[in-house]
């Protein structure tokens, strides 16, 4: 079987990391695989396996006004039309928003199924007016709907005339094997980590915050986010003004965050909204109990079994974030037992398991095109 992705890059997020083991799984298995972006093949961070057909359009670029937004959508189309008709693919596997729409508009005619996936919380992230409406009339073209959670599966069945939905979570990283830690390495006895994008949505200002709370009464911990973003300055700034600059460091992304997640003892994650949190199944494959707020997409609370692998805590709470933090940060006995209970996360979130429901959504769309 020959089987197109498209994203709109293979940059560091969360999507980007699914798609490429997706396309690794079953490059492997010997399927044809072809791999395209919106975005210039230069920018990739994950990498792919030697069967995978990379195809970078670099194609994307900001619009200063409507017309040029209107102009560079064409192009985008047009560009995309022509190299799905050169994959000959016989399924088409499209991740986010307005990709899928790009995507669904571009390959209309061409006689192949097409399967997207919502990646994020659609209900706390605005795609504007225009590709809102897009979105509305051409998601029912889609063979197939994949979505991360029951919570986004209500949303998405409200959508006239969709023809199929699955519910799907991401599988946890092929690397995370949940082998023995390794020392912390962060000059403090003890360490939290926190991994994301460095955007406002992540919530690591509340995470700072919750943090310099929680340090007077714990000397010997430290805070390490990865990652990278606009928000850099701002949380050293937090920091700094919090007189906690020297417990908290932000030392970029990594590769293979596991070495890091490794040596800690405690993941936190402070987000204000996600989709289903890839972060969190790493940091919990490395045995790491973990606090997290319970997000209104319904991702974490399917990760993170309250009380018996992780505390949840409500979004937006920093009182919240600083009593479990507390809690966990003095209670080596608690910490242990929640890190042996993430360990499950291995088997519940195993790429065989979540590659069989994606290949059952694939059997089915095809089947039903081809009825």
């Amino acid at each position: 079987m020959r089987i197109t992705f498209v994203i709109s890059s293979l940059g560091s997020g969360g999507a980007e990391r699914v798609m490429s083991s997706m396309a690794n799984y079953w490059a492997e298995r010997g399927r044809d695989i072809t791999l395209i972006t919106l975005g210039a093949q230069s920018n990739d961070w994950f990498k792919l396996h030697p069967r995978v057909k990379r195809i970078g359009l670099g194609v994307l670029s900001i619009s200063t006004h409507l017309g040029q937004a209107i102009r560079h959508n064409v192009r985008t189309l047009v560009c995309l039309r022509r190299a799905l008709r050169r994959a000959h693919p016989d399924m088409v596997i499209s991740f986010i928003d307005t990709t899928n729409t790009l995507t669904l508009m571009a390959s209309r005619g061409l006689g192949v199924p097409v399967i997207i996936s919502e990646r994020n919380d659609p209900q706390r992230r605005s795609i504007g007016l225009a590709w809102s409406g897009l979105r509305a009339v051409f998601y029912r073209r889609a063979d197939a709907v994949v979505v991360q959670t029951g919570v986004v599966r209500d949303w998405a069945s409200k959508f006239p005339g969709i023809k199929s939905i699955y519910v799907i979570p991401n599988p946890v990283s092929p690397t995370m094997d949940g082998s023995e830690q390794t020392p912390s390495c962060h000059g403090s006895s003890h360490t939290i980590v926190a991994m994301g994008r460095l955007v406002r949505l992540k919530g690591f200002d509340l995470l700072i915050e919750a943090f310099g709370r929680c340090a007077a009464k714990h000397p010997d911990w430290s805070l390490v986010i990865l990652g990278e973003g606009p928000e850099r300055a701002n949380l050293q700034a937090i920091a700094a003004d919090l007189g906690i600059a020297d417990r908290v460091s932000l030392p970029g992304q990594r590769q293979e965050p596991a070495t890091v997640l490794k040596g800690a003892d405690l993941f936190v994650s402070s987000s204000r909204t996600e989709g289903f949190p890839n972060a969190l199944l790493e940091a919990m494959a490395c045995q790491l109990p973990v606090v997290s707020t319970d997000c209104s997409s319904g991702g974490p609370r399917d990760i993170v079994r309250d009380g018996v692998d992780g505390i949840l805590v409500p979004p937006d709470d920093v009182a919240a974030l600083v009593e479990a933090m507390d809690r966990l940060m003095a209670n080596s006995d608690e910490r242990r037992r929640l890190g042996a209970g993430a360990l499950t996360v291995i088997e519940r979130f195993s790429m065989e398991r979540i590659m069989t429901l994606w290949d059952e959504a694939v059997t089915h769309a095809r089947r039903a095109v081809n009825q």
